[in-house]
């Protein structure tokens, strides 16, 4: 670890210590289990594998100026959690159990988490999978609960830099009334086509429109949207949104910290051209500003940055949330709890 140089980690796995699993069998979870192994051994049959029974969340845990380690929204990751497990019919981890485990997990490996002022945080990986063999389409009766950590940098190499998305009419990445407000990996894998094509075209991401009828704003690759209209903070709604623990948190900030006015509600495409700044929102991704949007489809361009800088409003949303979640400001909303090792 000595050797490790924290602050050029990119978001990617790193083997750490241990990890933690737990059973549903027989109509019951059972108790939290401590391995080092990254094996999963499961039937071939298993629902995860053949009927998409898989969900997961994403947190993260900070080490403070005090070197102490904080964890952020816990427990808003847990209800997330069981909301994904409901909307696809799997077993639901209780929010105690799934906050048992991240402490657990977070404490056992303790060393990878980065140090202060290094950019980097450990990020944490809650799933749930179905392991009951099923051939029919239905759910499964056993499930696998599995917390996994590794210490991450930047989700995009660009950091707290504006940068690039790009719009593509051809591609969805949910249904209406489908999966897209549950955080399973069916959505993923259905905007890894598009994300490709955008990332060779030099975009770090899709800003899709919604899927019905390609007028509104939706969700943007793997974050929330968000944009800024003078004193207002404006982020679409929609039933194929992932509901951001993030947006949530920011748009608190921006209530109560920037005294601005927020909207949450269809975003038609054609107010692009009105936002003075544009950003996407989401744990990993934290606060990246959008240099600017291009249209595809239609061939047109909207830009949000002057000289690559990010916007005012962007900059103080992603600096206060950043302070609460290291310690380093005062944590008014109870959202960081402190990992007692």
């Amino acid at each position: 670890m000595e050797n490790l140089k924290w602050s050029e980690l990119p978001f990617g796995y790193m083997k750490t210590d241990y990890n933690i699993r737990c059973y549903f069998r027989n109509g019951q979870w059972g108790k939290l289990e401590v391995t080092s192994s990254e094996i999963i051994n499961m039937h071939m049959a298993s629902t995860c594998l053949h009927y998409g029974q898989e969900a997961f969340e994403g947190l993260k845990a900070f080490r403070g100026k005090d070197g102490r380690i904080r964890v952020f929204r816990m427990d808003a990751n847990a209800a997330r959690m069981q909301s994904s497990c409901r909307g696809i019919r799997m077993a639901e981890p209780p929010a105690a159990l799934f906050e048992e485990a991240v402490r657990k997990a977070i404490r056992l490996n303790e060393r990878f988490v980065p140090p202060y002022g290094s950019g980097a945080s450990l990020y944490v990986r809650p799933l749930v999978i179905g392991l009951g063999a099923q051939v029919g389409v239905s759910p499964a009766s056993e499930y696998m609960f599995l917390v996994f950590v590794t210490p991450v940098g930047p989700y995009f190499k660009t950091g707290f830099k504006p940068a690039p998305v790009c719009i593509m009419r051809s591609y969805d990445r949910a249904a209406p009334q489908g999966t897209g407000a549950f955080k399973v990996g069916g959505n993923y894998a259905a905007s890894l086509n598009a994300g490709c094509i955008a990332q060779k075209k030099g975009y770090v991401a899709v800003l899709y429109l919604d899927p019905k009828e390609k007028k509104y704003l939706d969700e943007c690759g793997p974050a929330n949207f968000f944009a800024i209209r003078g004193d207002t903070y404006v982020t679409p709604a929609s039933g194929s949104i992932l509901p951001s623990i993030t947006n949530r948190s920011l748009i608190q900030l921006a209530e109560d910290v920037l005294h601005l006015r927020v909207e949450r509600r269809p975003i038609p495409v054609t107010e692009l051209a009105s936002f003075e700044e544009a950003a996407e929102c989401g744990t990993a991704a934290v606060v990246t500003p959008i240099s600017r949007i291009d249209d595809l489809d239609e061939n047109t361009s909207f830009a949000y940055t002057r000289d690559d800088k990010p916007g005012a409003v962007c900059e103080q949303l992603y600096h206060r949330l950043r302070a609460i979640q290291c310690g380093d400001e005062p944590d008014p909303y109870g959202w960081v709890e402190i990992i007692e090792m």
